[in-house]
């Protein structure tokens, strides 16, 4: 997708993805999906199957990117609004419809 001058890729990330919060293991993925837009580092987003979603706190906050659309936000024990979800998105990057993307991941 290409907006004047700005530009989002997705395609599946490299290897697998582990993510873990204070020694837990949160979620763990070979299928994860890499989201690179411009201007911002690369995020990895998750399938829902492979994150303990046990461990999620819905949070009430809420943020709009023109380009992905509106993000719900997430909470682990600890950490506020840790991660964050598009279930809606605009149609040009719907592949990540429902992906988790955690701030700070550990690939393996």
């Amino acid at each position: 997708m290409t907006s004047s001058g700005h530009r989002i890729t997705i395609e599946p990330a490299d290897g697998p993805v582990r993510v873990v919060r204070d020694g837990e293991p949160v979620a763990r993925t070979d299928r994860a999906l890499a989201l690179r837009e411009t201007g911002c580092r690369v995020r990895l987003y998750l399938p829902p199957e492979d994150v303990r979603t046990d461990l999620l706190v819905p949070s009430e906050r809420h943020t709009y990117c023109p380009f992905k659309g509106t993000a719900s936000y997430w909470s682990l024990p600890g950490r506020p609004d840790a991660v964050w979800a598009y279930p809606d998105p605009k149609p040009e990057v719907a592949s990540i419809a429902g992906y988790f993307c955690f701030y700070d991941e550990d690939e393996d």
